[in-house]
């Protein structure tokens, strides 16, 4: 497939934020910031490094040098080719792209879903794009995807001159599945991790040849910081493919802070079903419809 050259999109008049989010747009309307925002809880910075499945703390803060085993994220880099990357973001562009809220915008392939009421709709669902199928076949080929069947697909479009952005927050865990699963298209960016959890994390002090020795590390931890205090940096390269699952999929929120938004990004975001609508559950046929048509690739956006 050649390269298709990817234009930024038009740089909206209007926003979709509603409550307290915000984005560049409406700041700028409303006059410099919102009295709502909350400020800023002190917060020590880790970095996690994908080759031991350990968070660092960040140079020059008050952890530097101090560790924590994080477990549950999988970082596959260079997932999809840049000739692909064009093409999927090209085929998005042609289809409307809906305001969301913090600047954001989106594309959504999935049932109408009511959280709150634990309800959903089949109406307008057609499917997860065509363009989508060799993405899932690919997933397969991984270990940690080889049995993950998406019923919904979401693209997310982030751009700074938006003010672009996703509070921390944890995905519904009476429709989707163990695994989330997402797509970094067109520029890198940061998921920020964080835990409201009461307690306090233990550390190890990392050796002096990290990031090899902690592999097989066993060290008594020697410090400790107040969960609630700690925000977890996963760096996601360009065109990588990222999977939360476990503790930092049902523990730890995640989030996208404007700052890491530097150019157009669009986050494309796959989900399966849980057990509720898997084989044996309450709702097993209700999943079983979902999935054949998710895998049928013959979506367009529901609106």
């Amino acid at each position: 497939m050649a390269a298709a050259a990817v234009a930024p999109p038009e740089v909206l008049r209007e926003c979709g934020c509603k409550g307290i989010r915000t984005c560049l747009i409406c700041e700028r309307q409303r006059g410099g910031d919102s009295p709502w925002q909350h400020p800023s809880q002190k917060i020590h910075r880790f970095i996690y490094y994908p080759d031991t499945g350990w968070a660092v703390g960040a140079e020059e803060s008050d952890f530097e040098g101090w560790a924590f085993p994080f477990p549950g994220v999988t970082l596959i880099e260079d997932f999809v080719t840049p000739e692909e990357e064009a093409e999927m973001v090209q085929l998005m562009d042609c289809d409307p792209w809906k305001l969301s809220q913090s600047g954001r915008r989106k594309q959504d392939y999935g049932p109408k879903v009511n959280f709150r009421k634990q309800k959903l709709k089949m109406a307008g669902f057609r499917g997860l794009p065509s363009f989508s199928r060799e993405v899932v076949r690919r997933m397969g080929l991984y270990p940690v995807l080889e049995d993950f069947r998406p019923v919904e697909q979401c693209n997310l479009d982030y751009c700074p001159e938006r003010g672009s952005a996703i509070d921390p927050h944890l995905d519904d865990a009476w429709l989707w599945g163990e695994r989330l699963v997402s797509l970094s298209l067109l520029s890198p960016t940061v998921l920020s991790m964080s835990r409201e959890a009461p307690g306090s994390l233990l550390l190890c002090l990392a050796p002096s040849d990290f990031p090899e020795a902690l592999v097989d590390s066993a060290m008594a931890p020697s410090r400790s910081v107040p969960c609630q205090e700690v925000e977890v940096a996963v760096p996601l390269p360009r065109r990588s493919l990222v999977v939360l699952r476990g503790g930092a999929r049902h523990q730890w929120k995640h989030a996208i802070h404007r700052r890491h938004v530097g150019a157009r990004r669009v986050g494309v975001t796959f989900r399966e079903l849980s057990a509720e609508f898997g084989p044996g559950g309450k709702q097993q046929e209700l999943g079983q419809e979902l999935l054949q048509m998710a895998l049928s690739f013959q979506g367009r956006p529901t609106m």
